[in-house]
């Protein structure tokens, strides 16, 4: 499969994403949807008070566009040359959009209940908590449908499966990455950054795998990111706000699953990971011995309380992730070989 299809994807996400700001931005602003921002956090922060939020709309709609843009260029290739195409190719496919959009929407509520209805915490807790389990058990249910197994692939153990279990595994690994790629959004460009380079990373994974279509949509997530980080880079002009950021958590989630390679993305996600954790560690050491462990959780906002600025904290971030990327190609090609 020619590797261009892949650039013309990339592209058509990151214009359109970054097109979408001369529109989406003077309307959110006429809307006068911003952001509040809370007085726990770093006091500089204050100065981002009113920035436009819900900016995730603009790579969520690039990546839709440009994935089917990209499926539909992959038949093509394939009629043309009289390549069989795979089984379940479209449907898996939109089970991974399918299950981003979905997230989205929460978010999407999440941040209208902030910034029309004036509710500073969003969401009730127990309400989006609930939405999102609704997600993740329809999403594993779609897996199930499309002939998913219940083996993981563990290196120097091979295949091992896990029968029923894996299913509560799994629901706890989504759920809880999601809520990880949440939390990663809270310096001006750093889960686009991040998530710009683990798409990459997955664009590659899949293009050794020879899955295109998925290749083609972790190209157009890191089309969409790139797009969007014009706008969003330190001093950001919109935020993506939940409405990107559980959007990003669904594609995160649906690229490591569709690889079939699941510990891939705790591998090439490790700042999801980190983020999650120091936010785990955090609350659990106050409630046990009243006593924090960082300055404040999650751990970029440690980091710009010691002195980090936001384009340091991004740079480092996206570099750890760079390298995860890296060692998440070299474990597939290994695992190939």
């Amino acid at each position: 499969m020619p590797f261009w299809i892949n650039i013309v994807v990339g592209f058509v996400s990151l214009f359109v994403s970054a097109g979408l700001g001369y529109i989406l931005i003077p309307y959110l602003k006429k809307l006068k949807v911003g952001a509040h921002i809370l007085e726990i956090g770093p006091r500089w922060q204050k100065d981002k008070e009113g920035t436009p939020l819900m900016g995730g709309f603009m790579f969520a709609i690039a990546t839709v566009a440009a994935s089917l843009i990209g499926y539909f260029l992959i038949s093509s290739y394939r009629s043309s040359h009289l390549i069989d195409q795979p089984d379940n190719a479209f449907l898996k496919l939109l089970l991974g959009l399918g299950a981003a959009l979905l997230f989205m929407v929460i978010g999407f509520i999440d941040d209208y209940i902030k910034v029309v209805k004036k509710r500073n915490k969003g969401f009730d807790v127990k309400g989006k908590s609930l939405c999102q389990a609704a997600v993740v058990a329809l999403y594993l249910f779609g897996l199930k449908l499309l002939g998913d197994t219940t083996a993981v692939v563990i290196p120097f153990l091979g295949e091992v499966d896990f029968g029923w279990f894996y299913y509560v595994i799994m629901f706890v690994a989504i759920y809880g990455f999601v809520n990880a790629v949440n939390l990663t959004d809270g310096v001006d460009g750093l889960c686009g950054t991040v998530t710009f380079v683990y798409a990459a990373a997955f664009t590659v994974i899949f293009t050794l795998l020879n899955d295109w279509e998925y290749s083609a949509f972790s190209m157009a997530i890191a089309g969409g990111c790139l797009g969007f980080l014009i706008w969003n880079l330190h001093p950001a002009k919109v935020f993506m706000g939940d409405t990107g950021s559980m959007f990003l958590g669904g594609c995160v989630v649906a690229l490591g699953f569709a690889s079939g390679l699941e510990l891939l993305i705790p591998l090439v996600g490790i700042i999801y990971l980190i983020e999650a954790m120091s936010d785990v560690i955090q609350i659990g050491s106050y409630k046990l011995r009243h006593k924090r462990v960082f300055k404040m959780a999650p751990i970029h906002h440690h980091f710009e309380l010691s002195g980090w600025s936001e384009y340091k904290i991004v740079f480092v971030f996206s570099g750890i992730t760079f390298l995860a990327g890296l060692l998440g190609i070299f474990a597939t090609a290994m695992y190939l070989h």
